[in-house]
């Protein structure tokens, strides 16, 4: 070594510290990168990612061509920058110190820290890049890679781990939901907004997005003949339940547009109307919203009537509902619909006591809470713990709710304010 010029030692250093950089470099990078991302890419073709995709399925070995390299080269880097210390120094303590000290200052800033910095910064660049690489080494190296791990996997053994079930890549519903509201630009935020509305479909019940039993609009066959033309004549709805007598004695669905034809022909009476009567397709009010899609889809129905567990008429609900919830409202599809609240030049709103929390939430983009009560007369209610009184009002949620009218005992209107930063507090 003393015949070997102090300016080649350097270079020698330099490449050896540049070296371990790439090894510490693609290790964060391999770890790091996107792995859908990456599979994508090897689908595409990309050699690179298709590398990478086979040293990351088997990790062991890949970290173990990754540490064998690096150990090497630091172990070389060390004694090469103690050989330096020697010549410039002399063989004493002080050299000793002095190239310790350097070759960890060396180490950590230009072989560890820099070059993760880098491989955490731009992982689905480097790790194709350092595929190329590293897949030739791991078949070289293959022998001592495979010597070094038969004794890891015995040293695993003996620690009752098992890496192969620790190691899971698979994304629970929890996780993709984090991934899509952290997607940012790469989605568009209504594309955004209608994957997470699908992972919610499962937690809304079909009671959440029904159309209250008191606002159904149905056809009462013991009514007078020419009230239940004109009924069917100007509905905004393309099928009605019907039933007869009482609200709970129903009979069937009526399909409206097969009988507007008819209803003026001289022969049609009630018992060609009863022929033309479906049957009446029920839904048990604890069905969620993604089952209850599968079975819209499975018996080819597109309204349901919602029972409770008695057998009770509880609302109806439609495919149209269940869609709103995921892509939002259809207000086209709504021709005798009403605006969810009456806006007031101080930013409130005035708003019908049945209406529907969600539907509240979802058209003035509120966030009233809807894991108690389904209606804006259900939750002040709730709140209120006594019988509802015009210009009584609570605070729900930082919502000043006043009670504008009260029909019996229920809500008929009420006044939503803009919402205060201040805790719940009644009036």
């Amino acid at each position: 070594m003393d015949s070997i010029p102090l300016g080649a030692l350097f270079g020698a250093l330099v490449v050896l510290l540049v070296l371990s950089g790439f090894f510490s470099m693609s290790e964060t990078s391999m770890m790091a990168v996107n792995r859908y991302r990456l599979r994508t890419l090897a689908k595409s073709g990309h050699r690179g990612a298709k590398l990478a995709e086979w040293l990351l399925s088997n990790t062991d070995k890949l970290l173990g061509v990754i540490l064998l390299g690096n150990n090497l080269i630091n172990a070389a880097a060390a004694s090469l920058v103690t050989i330096i210390a020697f010549r410039m120094f002399g063989q004493n303590e002080m050299a000793m110190t002095l190239g310790t000290l350097a070759v960890t200052f060396l180490i950590l800033v230009f072989s560890e820290v820099t070059p993760k910095v880098i491989g955490a910064s731009y992982p689905d660049r480097i790790a194709p890049a350092a595929s190329f690489i590293l897949a030739p080494m791991l078949r070289l190296t293959y022998p001592a890679i495979w010597f070094v791990n038969l004794f890891v996997q015995r040293l695993l053994k003996l620690m009752r781990l098992n890496p192969d079930a620790a190691s899971s890549n698979s994304m629970g519903v929890e996780e993709l939901r984090t991934l899509l509201a952290e997607s940012g630009n790469f989605l568009p935020a209504q594309h955004r907004g209608i994957l997470l509305n699908l992972f919610d479909l499962e937690h809304i019940k079909v009671d959440d997005v029904m159309v209250p039993r008191g606002q159904i609009e149905a056809l009462d066959l013991a009514a007078d003949f020419d009230d239940i033309l004109h009924q069917i004549a100007t509905s905004h709805h393309a099928r009605l339940p019907v039933y007869e007598g009482e609200s709970n004695n129903l009979i069937g669905m009526l399909h409206v547009r097969r009988v507007l034809t008819r209803i003026n022909e001289e022969d049609f009476d009630l018992v060609e109307l009863r022929e033309t009567l479906r049957e009446p397709y029920f839904i048990p009010s604890d069905t969620n919203l993604y089952t209850q899609l599968e079975q819209f889809q499975a018996t080819r129905q597109s309204v349901g009537l919602v029972v409770d567990e008695y057998g009770e008429l509880q609302g109806l609900v439609t495919l149209e509902d269940i869609l709103e919830e995921i892509v939002g409202e259809f207000a086209s599809l709504r021709p005798g619909g009403q605006d969810p609240g009456l806006p007031q030049e101080d930013g409130s709103f005035l708003v019908e006591g049945a209406m529907s929390l969600r539907e509240l939430n979802r058209k003035l983009k509120l966030e009233l809470p809807v894991d108690g009560p389904r209606t804006l007369n259900g939750l002040i209610l709730d709140k209120l713990e006594a019988m509802p009184e015009p210009g009584v009002s609570v605070m729900i949620a930082g919502y000043p709710l006043e009670i504008v009218q009260v029909h019996g005992r229920m809500v008929k209107t009420a006044r939503i304010g803009p919402r205060r930063e201040v805790g719940n507090s009644s009036a």
